[in-house]
């Protein structure tokens, strides 16, 4: 693509030329689009609604766990399995957000770097904007765009904050939590639902002292669970992922996975759950934004004034407040 027309995709707000361009697999045009809904930007629905009939059929897969099990390491090498495919995958790496800047610190751009050339790949690195869950609050419509885009896999990857980071798995059709020996992930991954949300658990580093001891650790908590006939065991396979080993281990357990959520309609399931979550975001979204334009008006600072006089209750106020925004 030569200069003026890289500079007019990467300005330009025409949907459906955006669209169209990221179609053909011009990374700008996606560049361009997750932009636009990283910034909310007011064309939003007009994106959504062009993307919609090329949405649906993606495999969304996350990765979660602690800093430092090498889940950037794990995701570089899913990209190289899947591309060994023939498949065009999206990579989304939330980073920690800058205090100062609110960016991205787009350290998993540099790990990535083995992809940069390839056309069939798309990695964007987005800021966590103090969003909680290890998620950015545009990641779900950041993949509705990747899918849009043509992309057959899309790889979240979470910040990495621990306990807190459980979100992945409403958004991901298959969750794997890695963790790595001698770090106390073991036990970590006992608390707070980290244990529930994994559909395969990778012990990388596995070259490591102590790696054995943390795959019977896991073994041994998913044998304590209760589970029904018919229902998903969590997978626990061993990886060293800087040196490409036990990829396909990996691989193989993400495909079981797959293959068991098809027969027994769980894919379904997962999308329509993700689905809901969506539009109930952007309906809340639309909410607040109302409410808020009454509270620069006069509606809400009045009935404000009432509840702090004790002459209205709080649940009276927010009742006048819904049926003024009904109006």
């Amino acid at each position: 693509m030569n200069a003026p027309a890289a500079t007019s995709i990467r300005r330009s707000r025409d949907v459906p030329t955006l669209v169209a361009a990221a179609r053909e697999g011009d990374h700008r045009a996606v560049a361009r689009l997750v932009s636009l809904v990283e910034n909310d930007d007011p064309v939003l629905p007009e994106v959504a609604a062009a993307l919609a009939p090329h949405t649906g059929s993606a495999q969304v897969i996350g990765l979660t766990g602690s800093p430092g099990v090498g889940k950037s390491t794990t995701t570089n090498e899913l990209v190289r399995a899947f591309r060994a495919r023939g498949r065009r995958v999206g990579v989304l790496a939330v980073d920690p957000s800058s205090p100062f800047s609110g960016g991205a610190i787009l350290g998993d751009r540099v790990r990535m770097q083995d992809h940069a050339t390839d056309s069939g790949v798309y990695i964007r690195s987005m800021s966590s904007r103090g969003h909680l869950g290890g998620l950015a609050a545009a990641t779900p419509q950041a993949v509705r765009v990747l899918e849009g885009a043509g992309c057959d896999v899309v790889l979240i990857e979470t910040v990495g904050v621990g306990q807190a980071e459980v979100e992945i798995a409403s958004l991901a059709d298959t969750t794997l939590v890695l963790l790595a020996p001698g770090m106390g992930d073991a036990i970590q991954a006992v608390k707070a639902g980290i244990l529930e949300i994994a559909d395969v658990f990778v012990v990388n580093k596995a070259d490591r002292d102590g790696a054995d001891a943390t795959y019977r650790d896991i073994q041994g908590m998913i044998g304590l669970g209760e589970r029904g006939p018919g229902e998903w065991r969590p997978q626990v396979v061993r990886a060293v992922a800087n040196r490409g080993e036990g990829i396909d281990d990996v691989l193989a357990a993400i495909d079981k996975h797959h293959r068991w959520m098809v027969e027994h309609d769980e894919l379904t399931r997962r999308r329509e759950t993700r689905a809901a979550a969506e539009v109930e975001a952007i309906a809340l979204g639309a909410l607040r934004a109302r409410i808020g334009s009454l509270r620069d008006g006069e509606a809400l600072p009045a009935l404000a004034a009432r509840v702090a006089a004790g002459k209205l209750d709080p649940y009276a106020a927010a009742k006048e407040l819904l049926d003024t925004l009904e109006a």
